[in-house]
């Protein structure tokens, strides 16, 4: 079941590895791809696209068809093992072009919508995750829920730190965490921070450890995203 897995997988990364731009890569799976549950119904592409997004999920070949004679794909909840197994045999999540590996990150001084203030010029002994997005598009909206699990799993450890940086201003902001809850610090109508930083594609997610140098850095979404964020998370507080 695994090893089927995989080979599913290395087609889907494609479905979630673009950011938000003008130019999206061609989807190997898509709408009109036929994806069942483990109990036989046929899910809508937007139910197993969301499924998948969560990072909880893996797709399968169901060796079955259509009458049309397509292949049709199962989708099942993957256990922490196969999490492991699974994310690290997939292509990893598309890294930033501007947010370098090993490059220092040059931090400033930034203010959160409930009035926090946060000194990202030195982090004293501090793992960031940094997430720069924007309300209106749905691929920042689909990593919200791997970005949330992060933050609940990290909650109690103060030494990782969790800031959002986006684009709109605090009205847009609140009306859009009525309908999607995001947990981490926002710091509202942060374009000129993501400018600073010479972020145009979205969304981009960085993190940095306590010396102040990138370990990690994704553009757009993949369903493997939060594992490598956490993964670097990890190695971050163990150095």
């Amino acid at each position: 079941m695994l090893r089927n897995l995989l080979l599913i997988a290395l087609l889907f990364t494609y479905l979630f590895s673009s950011a938000q731009d003008n130019n999206p890569k061609k989807n190997v799976l898509n709408e009109q791809s036929v994806v069942r549950g483990e109990d036989g119904l046929v899910y809508p592409y937007q139910v197993w696209k969301k499924l998948m997004a969560t990072g909880k999920y893996g797709l399968r070949d169901r060796k079955t068809k259509t009458e049309s004679g397509k292949p049709e794909y199962v989708i099942v909840e993957l256990t922490q093992s196969q999490k492991v197994a699974y994310f690290e045999n997939i292509t990893k999540p598309t890294p930033s072009d501007v947010f370098m590996l090993d490059q220092v990150f040059t931090g400033v001084k930034v203010t959160d919508m409930n009035g926090q203030k946060f000194d990202l010029r030195n982090l004293d002994g501090k793992t960031l995750v940094l997430n720069f997005w924007f309300i209106g598009g749905n691929t920042g909206k689909m990593l919200i829920p791997q970005l949330n699990d992060l933050f609940d799993e990290f909650r109690d450890n103060k030494n990782v730190v969790f800031l959002s940086i986006c684009n709109n201003d605090k009205n847009q902001i609140k009306d859009f965490l009525k309908e999607t809850p995001f947990k981490f610090n926002i710091v509202d109508d942060a374009r000129n921070i993501a400018e600073k930083y010479n972020v145009k594609r979205y969304p981009t997610t960085v993190v940095i450890d306590k010396n102040n140098q990138i370990k990690f850095s994704s553009l757009g979404v993949s369903s493997s995203t939060g594992y490598w964020i956490k993964k670097a998370i990890d190695e971050s507080l163990v150095r």
